[in-house]
């Protein structure tokens, strides 16, 4: 019995041991199938630190060369990276760009503690998620701008969209391009600085939205922070993620581009480590990249969780990039780090 009880004790520590191990590795494994996706030797780095609130990564490839865009949101900036880990400012001065631009979106930090010498504040006060559309124009949602905005090949900002029935949205977070050009974003309380209870508030819910040609139409507004969202490969699907309560929705997408059918997909509510649901990217087999408690989740198509990437900061949105898809770029917070994995993005 004592022999039992021993061999016993002696597999729970290796086991505990092994855990230890893979928690401090850069991927933590939950399932095997994660050996598919990313290699067990798959390391993250750092490519560029230094900036105030990093999010919105989206690569654009021009022919052989290509480059990562992504926003600092209190820079109000879009920054373009270079694979070298060169950046250069790519479009200033996004998001809220009207007068007393401190008074607008609501004031962040560095995730440092208070009372360390290198804690800092600032105003929410740029864009946040970024995408293409199928003419290669840069879609932004400006967040503190309060807007849905297009960037012409000739440079020009058209704004899209800015409000709902003559009211002003909130504060559009993420966005994302359908195959028929469609495109589908969510709106926050971003621009509001007290956000629900903001008397510049003019929406009373958060919400996901469709503009095409034009048209502006509400899609979704049942869930009470929408955040980050992303189509599965054959676009049946869009899944959506409720910013701090830690959760993603999947929905049916309809003939006429509506969504229907909203369940929960992988609920990540009790978890303790820091980080929350916020942006998501799926590759080429459904497979989910979902920022969240830990790092970036990586979620199986049927919602099962087969482990998470772990970056040296609070992820805060992730996107593929490189010429074949096949490097996850990571937006933590101050900097931009990234990893390859075996399965390309869409």
């Amino acid at each position: 019995m004592k022999r039992l009880l021993f061999a016993a004790a002696a597999s729970m520590l290796a086991g505990s041991f092994a855990f230890a191990q893979s928690a401090n590795q850069a991927v933590v494994r939950l399932d095997l199938a994660l050996d598919a996706l990313v290699s067990q030797d798959a390391k993250v780095e750092l490519v560029k630190g230094g900036f105030g609130f990093t999010e919105g990564p989206v690569w654009v490839q021009k022919g052989k060369e290509g480059y990562l865009l992504f926003t600092d949101i209190p820079g109000a900036v879009v920054w373009k990276l270079t694979a070298d880990g060169k950046a250069s400012v790519y479009l200033d001065n996004v998001g809220y760009t009207g007068p007393d631009r401190w008074r607008w979106g609501p004031v962040s930090n560095n995730s440092k503690d208070r009372n360390d010498p290198n804690f800092e504040e600032f105003v929410m006060m740029g864009a946040d998620g970024l995408t293409v559309d199928r003419q290669g124009r840069l879609i932004l949602a400006t967040f503190a701008g309060r807007s849905l905005m297009r960037i012409e090949t000739n440079g020009k900002r058209t704004v899209l969209a800015d409000s709902y029935e003559g009211k002003r949205f909130g504060g559009p977070n993420d966005v994302v391009v359908k195959r028929d050009g469609a495109i589908y974003f969510t709106d926050t309380y971003g621009a509001l600085r007290l956000r629900d209870k903001d008397p510049k508030k003019e929406l009373d819910f958060n919400a996901v939205y469709r503009w095409k040609d034009g048209k502006l139409t509400l899609v979704v507004k049942d869930m009470p922070l929408t955040n980050g969202l992303a189509f599965s490969p054959d676009e049946k699907y869009l899944y959506v993620n409720g910013s701090r309560d830690s959760y993603v929705n999947r929905y049916d997408v309809q003939a006429d581009g509506t969504l229907a059918n909203g369940k929960l997909f992988i609920d990540m509510r009790g978890q303790t480590e820091p980080g929350i649901t916020d942006g998501l990217r799926v590759d080429t087999k459904g497979n989910l990249y979902e920022t969240g408690p830990g790092g970036v989740w990586i979620i199986s198509p049927e919602g099962k969780h087969l482990g998470t990437i772990r970056a040296p900061e609070i992820s805060t949105n992730v996107g593929f990039g490189d010429a074949d898809k096949k490097t996850l770029y990571i937006a933590a917070r101050s900097s931009i780090y990234r990893i390859r994995v075996n399965t390309p993005g869409i």
